[in-house]
This record gives C-alpha cells, sequence and structure tokens, in this order.
C-alpha cells in the first residue's frame, strides 16, 4: 500500500475521535477497536486476549484486554485490564495510550471498582469510581458521592454483563435492551440490540458469535445507526472481532492471541 493511502487511513481515525470526542462511551469503544487494584488482592491471570485494529490493509493500533481472578473486600471477583495504544503512522498523527480498569463481583458482574486513564495527544483524564451496589450509589474521585440507577454496569464491562447474565435467552433477534452505564463520572443509558448468532471465521477457525450492536444515532461517520457490531463467542463468551461501519471502510478489531493461563489458544 502506498504511503499516502496509509496516512489517509490514519488520518480517518483522527476524524473519527474527533468527531465521537464529546460522546464518551463511543470515545471508549474506539479505544477497544484501537486497541493496581484498590482493595482488590492476590489477582492471578486467568485470560489475555490481544487484538490489532485494521482500516482495510492498515494496522492502526493494537488492545490487550487481560482477565484475572481475585477477590476484593473479602469477595469473590474478576478484574479486567484493558489496554489500548496506537502504532505506526496512527501513532505519530494521533498517539493513543490509554487504560482501564473494572473489578467486578465473580457472580453478578456488576463493578466494585472503575478506572478511566486517558492519555490521547496532550489530553489527559484520570478518574477512579467505587460502587455500592447494596445502596445503589457511587464514589467518585471527581465529582465525590451520588445515588444511582439499579444494576449500574461500567464502560468496559457492561457488554460481559450482558453476554454473561443470559440476557440474550430473554429478549428476541432484533430487540434492545437498554442498560444504565458508568463512563468516566457520567451515566448513560447504553441500548444494546441482539442480532442474533453468526459464524465468524477467526485464527483460531469458525467461531459461534452472538452479534450485538450498540444503538447511536447516525452521524457523518456511522453509515447507520447500529453501525457498531461486537461478536462475542457462544462458548466462553469472549469478544473474537469487533466491526465499526464508517464512510470511510469498515475498522475491524480482531483477536489474534488468546491466552488460557497462559497458554496460547490460537495455533
Amino acid at each position: 500500500m502506498r504511503n499516502s493511502e496509509y496516512c489517509m487511513h490514519a488520518k480517518w481515525l483522527v476524524r473519527l475521535e474527533t468527531r465521537f470526542r464529546g460522546q464518551a462511551w463511543v470515545t471508549a469503544l474506539l479505544v477497544f477497536i484501537f486497541l493496581g487494584q484498590a482493595g482488590a488482592v492476590g489477582a492471578k491471570t486467568r485470560e489475555r486476549l490481544v487484538f490489532d485494529l485494521k482500516l482495510g490493509f492498515v494496522k492502526g493500533g493494537e488492545a490487550i484486554l487481560t482477565i484475572r481472578d481475585t477477590t476484593y473486600n473479602g469477595k469473590k471477583a474478576v478484574d479486567y485490564h484493558l489496554k489500548g495504544r496506537t502504532t505506526g503512522v496512527t501513532d505519530k498523527v494521533f498517539k493513543v495510550d490509554d487504560v482501564y480498569e473494572s473489578t467486578v463481583d465473580a457472580e453478578t458482574y456488576l463493578p466494585y471498582r472503575s478506572v478511566r486513564n486517558i492519555r490521547e495527544r496532550k489530553y489527559r483524564y484520570y478518574n477512579e469510581v467505587f460502587h455500592f451496589q447494596d445502596k445503589d450509589s457511587i464514589y467518585s474521585e471527581r465529582t465525590g458521592g451520588k445515588k444511582v440507577p439499579d444494576n449500574l454496569t461500567d464502560i468496559l464491562t457492561v457488554f460481559f454483563y450482558f453476554a454473561r447474565n443470559n440476557m440474550i435467552e430473554e429478549i428476541n433477534k432484533g430487540r434492545t435492551v437498554v442498560l444504565p452505564t458508568l463512563n468516566g463520572h457520567d451515566i448513560q443509558n447504553i441500548k444494546i440490540r441482539f442480532n442474533g448468532y453468526e459464524m465468524v471465521d477467526t485464527p483460531m477457525g469458525p467461531v459461534e458469535s452472538m452479534v450485538l450492536s450498540p444503538v447511536v444515532d447516525k452521524g457523518k461517520v456511522l453509515k447507520r445507526s447500529d453501525g457498531m457490531k461486537f461478536y462475542i463467542s457462544k462458548e466462553g463468551k469472549i469478544p473474537v472481532q469487533l466491526d465499526f461501519e464508517t464512510r470511510a471502510g469498515t475498522l475491524r478489531a480482531l483477536l489474534v492471541s488468546y491466552r488460557i493461563n497462559g497458554k496460547e489458544q490460537i495455533k
């Protein structure tokens, strides 16, 4: 591919981020595409997933998702740690080095703690939020304490909460579920549509996957209001692919490495 095409695709990634900067949860999804525990102890890595981001044939970044079994205040918990960063030409045009972290209850998948640490060009943002699910309240380092909706999720674990609580069994294909979700220090209602199951070609071979779409307003970048699709394996409930339909083409985050207890699953 010519350097001019490479630069053009890199600039499109910048335009995408700029377009959605005011929509915090969409920015988090873009980090996923690009792609220290207060109270949590004894973390043991269970799964490690690495994703490549491509626009066409151009790799623009990578994301590493680490899942650890741990405890939080004496209760069984799961820690999700997502690090997204740009690479190559994209890193020179628009440098991103973001971290999202959530510690959730091992049974309900509702969060105990959420961290967002954003480093994008000169922009910096850090916030740590503690969840008190029994009191429907949170404490944010930025905004203090406040009451929140029942069963509040966060932006990193909302799709795991949806998939692993078997919500799909309760809705029909094409139906939408609305989940109150924390991102940074804002609370937004995320709409998730279940689009049925598809076989997805992955480095592991064909994987039967549930197809989930966060529903957003149609804009100048998105071709459709449901232009984002998450493919989560039916067995194991892990993300294997993410597509983001834009007017420049399809941004795709593809699982390229998957380790369970240190053993690579992709041959």
